[in-house]
């Protein structure tokens, strides 16, 4: 079982900053991949951005690309999400999830076994 945090989130103006953390624990945690998905009200849930935990290699969705960046420390078992020039449409709640093996596309939520219980972002116009 893993159990996942999120941290982070809360109001910002169109164009500002603001920093995601998701840390994990629960069990000797070595998965394939730790991603970002976010969902708006009466939307589905989209993908974000996600990093594989081993090599450090990075996916963005191409609306973020240029503006949001995902990282990760091991030690701390903890992935981020960096987003910049934020704006109104942007609004949602943001969701960590872990995926413990490849196989499933990286932007498919259905591939992902364990998820937060998501932090709302919202950004003013």
């Amino acid at each position: 079982q893993v159990q996942l945090v999120e941290s982070g989130g809360g109001l910002v103006q169109a164009g500002g900053s603001v920093r995601l953390s998701c840390a994990a624990s629960g069990r000797t945690f070595s998965p394939y991949l730790m991603g970002w998905f976010r969902q708006a009200p009466g939307k589905e849930r989209d993908f974000v951005a996600a990093i594989t935990w081993s090599l450090g290699g990075t996916y963005l969705a191409d609306s973020v690309k240029g503006r949001f960046t995902i990282s990760r420390d091991n030690a701390k078992n903890t992935v981020y999400l960096q987003m910049n020039s934020l704006k109104p449409e942007e609004t949602a709640l943001y969701y960590c999830a872990v995926r413990l093996f490849p196989g499933a596309l990286i932007g498919d939520p259905g591939g992902y076994e364990y998820w937060g219980q998501g932090t709302q972002v919202t950004v003013s116009s």
